[in-house]
Parts: C-alpha cells; sequence; structure tokens
C-alpha cells in the first residue's frame, strides 16, 4: 500500500479529519483522536501506525514486517507500525486500520459518536 492508497481508505471512514503534521506525517483521526499514521522511513519506505488491541499487540510484535511504534511503545500504549508494505500485508493493513477506527471510535463518549454519525 502506498500513501495514496492509504490515504484513500482511511478518508472512507465516517467523521474523519486528515492532518499533516510531525514531520511530514500523513495523520487520521477521528473525533480529534488519532487512529492511523503513514509515514516515510528513513530509507524512504512507507510505514503505517495504527492502535490495536492488547491480543494483536502481543502478537503482531513478533510477526515479520510489523514492530511496536517506537513512540507509542515508551509510552506503554498499544500501537504498531507495519514496515512490510511490499503489498502482500495489504488486506491485513486493511483489517488493522478498520480495527485501530473501531478502538478509537469506540473510546469517544457516545454524546461525541452520535454528535460524529459514528456508530461502532
Amino acid at each position: 500500500m502506498n500513501h495514496d492508497e492509504f490515504n484513500q481508505f482511511c478518508s472512507a471512514f465516517i467523521a474523519t479529519t486528515h492532518v499533516v503534521q510531525w514531520g511530514n506525517s500523513e495523520v487520521w483521526k477521528v473525533g480529534g483522536k488519532v487512529f492511523a499514521i503513514g509515514f516515510q522511513l528513513s530509507d524512504g519506505k512507507p510505514a503505517y501506525t495504527f492502535k490495536v488491541s492488547p491480543m494483536n499487540y502481543d502478537f503482531l510484535k513478533e510477526y515479520d514486517g510489523y514492530r511496536p511504534a517506537p513512540y507509542f511503545v515508551n509510552r506503554g500504549m498499544k500501537w504498531i507500525q507495519q514496515t512490510d508494505t511490499s503489498g502482500k500485508l495489504d488486506d491485513d493493513l486493511k483489517y488493522y486500520l478498520s480495527e485501530s477506527y473501531r478502538i478509537v471510535a469506540s473510546g469517544l463518549s457516545k454524546r461525541k459518536r452520535e454528535e460524529l454519525g459514528v456508530s461502532i
């Protein structure tokens, strides 16, 4: 998945906002809360960061093509970074981005979700 495909996929979720911040990263939010980040690694390849459940975190942190997201792991957060963007993990990435959106949206107040039209 490239950055254009990543942005197109994330834009399809209800009530999302997109900003470019943190050193030119593509940051996607729902209700003002980050659920996905796309950026370039130092070698120029794309990488994507997303929030995961504790179980998926334990699985993915040991799986080829993924690693604990460096900034987040130092703060005890369950975020994973997908570093294999060759295309073979694109379907998995779509699943995890969808789950990240759901996890973050579920953390919003009921009132905020209703205001945004987000159902989980």
